[in-house]
């Protein structure tokens, strides 16, 4: 089955966590501190808004029995972005876009294991199509932060900015 791609999302193999992880795949859904946390039954997606968070959990993963990266190909587990695709070759993943749920003239990206045919998509509990970032995506690149947005406040680890440009309040979820 696919699982979905917003924003950055790092896609670990099952068959890596049951094996690898310190206590398996049900020790492995206890860790993760990440409501965007999706699976089927051969990968995990967990997706993040910010690089720093993506690296931070990679090292984690790594320190835990995984491997990211072997000879420049990912191994356990990958990075793909929303709108730039797979980080590292990766010979076990398909990224491709589906229509989505609620409007067949927009489309979503979604990942699933090569072998894999079923067309149902897996998401987070109470994800929605409607309001998501793959309904209404917005991107600064890190370093360029400070031209866009004027950093407001701070909410139940979530960061809070107004876009400069339009004056709109703009949410980034961060979990370091």
């Amino acid at each position: 089955m696919p699982v979905l791609i917003e924003a950055i999302s790092v896609i670990v193999r099952r068959d890596a966590v049951e094996s690898k992880f310190p206590g398996g795949w049900e020790a492995f859904m206890g860790w993760v501190q990440n409501s965007t946390l999706c699976a089927d039954s051969v990968i995990a997606r967990v997706g993040f808004m910010a690089p720093q968070d993506v690296k931070h959990f990679i090292t984690e993963l790594e320190s835990n029995g995984l491997t990211y990266l072997q000879r420049g190909s990912a191994v356990d587990m990958v990075v793909v972005d929303q709108q730039r695709g797979l980080a590292a070759p990766c010979d076990w993943l398909e990224i491709g876009s589906l229509a989505a749920p609620t409007n067949p003239e927009k489309t979503l990206r979604a990942a699933r294991m090569g072998d894999s045919d079923d067309p149902n998509l897996i998401t987070p509990d109470g994800w929605h199509f409607d309001g998501s970032l793959s309904d209404k995506f917005t991107f600064v690149e890190t370093g360029r932060v400070p031209e866009y947005l004027d950093f407001v406040r701070t909410e139940n680890g979530v960061q809070v900015y107004r876009d400069i440009r339009n004056g709109e309040l703009v949410y980034t979820g961060r979990t370091s």
